[in-house]
């Protein structure tokens, strides 16, 4: 039996012996826990960064035991402690409230835009390299970092294979299109889509965040121009001086089509509101957005029908990079339950000192703090959800964050969708690429080693905009 299907076996069994119990849901009191349970939210993150490093062979054949485990000894002692329903309150959230739609939308641009198929002879120049980062960046927004970076990541990929250095080409391409370009719209990234459901104009991000995100982007383009300059002059390849026509094309076009109506199923579900709402235990399921995410299964289904067959094997396509991703972020969404609680619970909770970094003395919000607070938790606990506390912690109005504190939501959006880019884990595509880049033979660097590579470029380029933007 496969993996994941085990797995899901396992987490299903788990849930059906709480679930009896459950006469009525009741929620987690984040200002009852302490900080001993975020251990097992640590132990994942710790597994996931050295896992592939010390022991590769063990963790990719296990890493979906691995994540389940974490994730029994966060739900176990939950219960135990706190009761069933409180226990099965925060799993039906975390899965149903948070996960579902996070997974669904991810498969579903990672089978579409897996159907697209772009050939030709292509160079892995710095010419080249760079005209893939900058209309990749440019398409995030519009298609969705984890769109822009499943059509582009393989063309990428196969126009460097030949060359020496090309890990830092994948490393780039992380930083810009599956995160720096996605800022511009609730369809660029997970983070700001919660924005938009919450209540944020659509346009909002686009208005406020059009020049630092320019000049963000612009900054490391350039870093990159530089490094790929000097890379590819000690490359030891040899081009060939008669080496035939571009002769670019695109095939698999329909599902330009289908992520077009991925676009659209996203815009009419935080557009038409049913008024219509189901309950599970505790998290409320709207029926709009249950009818978006079947929308999105259907689409990615219509992809797999219309596309050939052919196109997926040329791309490389497998379904090994979102499995991975699905699996793991199970467990970290499950593992996250009691920190997102301890978070919630602001200075009632164990993580009170958070509200007072973001808070300055007279009782306003510190934007800078809450610019490097939302960075630096995006980094590591995944920024949708960490976007979310966030915001709540500001006040949670979208109308007063879109107009008195429009500096704060600022800060909020730009520290989510920004330092995603510091860690694997930041973003869902960030793993998505890393693991298609191993697959096709890139021997990418390690989590602490691409945090080193994150750290050095980004890490002065969200210092000068801290200095530029920032008030």
């Amino acid at each position: 039996m496969p993996l994941k299907a085990r797995a899901n076996i396992a987490i299903s069994a788990a849930i059906a012996m709480l679930a009896p119990d459950v006469a009525q849901a009741a929620s987690l009191d984040g200002a009852a826990l302490q900080w001993p349970w975020a251990l097992p939210f640590l132990g994942i993150l710790l597994t996931i960064a050295t896992g592939p490093l010390l022991i590769p062979k063990i963790w990719h054949r296990y890493y979906g035991t691995i994540a389940l485990l974490w994730s029994l000894l966060t739900l176990g002692p939950l219960a135990l402690f706190y009761g069933t329903p409180a226990a099965v309150s925060g799993l039906s959230h975390a899965m149903l409230g948070e996960y579902l739609s996070f997974i669904v939308l991810l498969f579903a641009l990672y089978t579409v835009a897996g159907g697209v198929l772009v050939t030709g002879n292509l160079r892995g120049n710095p010419l080249t390299n760079t005209a893939l980062l900058g209309i990749g960046t440019l398409m995030a927004s519009i298609v969705g970092t984890t769109g822009a970076a499943m059509i582009l990541i393989r063309p990428l990929i196969r126009a460097n294979a030949a060359r020496v250095h090309n890990v830092h080409v994948v490393v780039f391409f992380i930083f810009l299109v599956a995160n720096i370009g996605g800022a511009l719209s609730p369809l660029g990234d997970p983070p700001l889509f919660v924005g938009f459901l919450r209540g944020v104009d659509f346009f909002w991000t686009t208005r406020h965040l059009l020049i630092q995100t320019a000049l963000v982007a612009a900054i490391v383009l350039v870093i990159f121009i530089v490094l790929d300059l000097w890379f590819y002059r000690k490359d030891r390849l040899v081009q060939p001086v008669d080496r035939p026509p571009l002769n670019l094309e695109i095939k698999g076009r329909v599902n330009l089509l289908l992520l077009g109506a991925i676009i659209l199923a996203i815009l009419l579900s935080a557009t038409f509101k049913l008024g219509i709402v189901f309950d599970a235990y505790g998290t409320p399921l709207a029926l709009q957005n249950l009818l978006r995410d079947g929308a999105l299964i259907v689409i990615a289904l219509l992809s797999l029908w219309l596309t050939p067959n052919e196109h997926r094997e040329a791309n490389g396509f497998t379904w090994e990079p979102i499995r991975e991703v699905a699996i793991l972020f199970a467990g970290i969404f499950i593992c996250i339950i009691p920190v997102l609680a301890m978070l919630a619970a602001a200075d009632k909770g164990a993580f009170a000192w958070l509200l007072a970094l973001v808070t300055s003395p007279n009782g306003l919000p510190n934007n800078v703090a809450y610019f490097w607070l939302t960075g630096g938790l995006s980094a590591f606990l995944d920024n949708a959800p960490t976007y979310l506390v966030l915001f709540e912690l500001a006040g949670g109005d979208a109308p007063t964050l879109m107009g008195l504190l429009a500096s704060t939501l600022g800060a909020i959006s730009m520290g989510a969708v920004y330092m995603g880019a510091l860690t694997y884990i930041g973003n869902a595509p960030n793993f998505i690429v890393y693991a298609i880049a191993v697959e096709r033979g890139v021997k990418m660097p390690s989590f602490f080693g691409y945090m080193l590579w994150s750290g050095a470029v980004l890490l002065p380029v969200f210092a000068l905009l801290n200095y530029l933007f920032i008030r």
